[in-house]
């Protein structure tokens, strides 16, 4: 196995917090981890920020016969991103996108149980959200977590990821405020390349980790 950027997303997490330092310890700032590979990294940013972690929760569209390729993304509020020039070059009927949307939608909905249950979302009216992945290939989910979130009000949205395709990385600049990468490749290729250990996270995983960090 190719050695990674890496060693996993701890240390991932740890490495990119080191560049968020302006905003430890303030009381208007949170960070969401879009689940599930996102929050580890997101746990570590939050440990060394001393700000409270949550889970922004968003689902990948992925292109039939290649679904780790998104071609667009779900997220909480109803939010729904889709890459209609992507759509079109690979011919995917509307129908199928809309049976997978249906499908990740149900999976949403789901994961809102498991790591919330009854718990509701912090209010995010007039905080600094800084939201976490642990790399950004197409962004796609990432859009559409950033435009979910804008319709709650915020007073800042900062996109943080370990490592990011250039390209999706200026594109996203014009959702947030800012968009804060350790590493941005031009050759980034699939983000687990990027690192030594790129297990999938479970969602015992995510439910162990909301329960560690700082209260809000």
């Amino acid at each position: 196995m190719a050695t990674g950027r890496f060693a996993n997303r701890v240390d991932a997490g740890r490495r990119l917090a080191r560049q968020l330092d302006a905003y430890a310890g303030r009381p208007d700032v949170i960070v969401f981890g879009l689940p599930r590979g996102g929050v580890p990294a997101a746990a570590e940013v939050a440990r060394y920020l001393q700000v409270p972690l949550d889970v922004f929760l968003v689902r990948k569209l992925g292109v039939p016969s290649h679904p780790e390729l998104a071609m667009g993304a779900i997220a909480e509020g109803g939010v729904e991103v889709r890459d209609e020039r992507l759509i079109d070059h690979l011919g995917i009927p509307r129908a199928s996108v809309d049976e997978i949307a249906v499908r990740e939608r149900r999976e949403l909905d789901r994961r809102h149980s498991q790591y919330r249950g009854a718990r509701g979302q912090p209010d995010i009216a007039g905080r600094t959200i800084i939201v976490v992945d642990d790399g950004l290939a197409t962004g796609a989910t990432m859009e559409a977590a950033v435009v979910a979130l804008r319709q709650l009000g915020p007073a800042g949205v900062i996109v943080a990821a370990p490592v990011g395709a250039p390209e999706t990385c200026r594109r996203l600049r014009q959702h947030a405020d800012r968009v804060v990468c350790v590493a941005t490749p031009s050759d980034l290729g699939a983000v687990g390349q990027w690192y030594d250990d790129f297990t999938q996270t479970t969602d015992e995983e995510v439910r162990q980790l909301m329960g560690g960090t700082a209260p809000p």
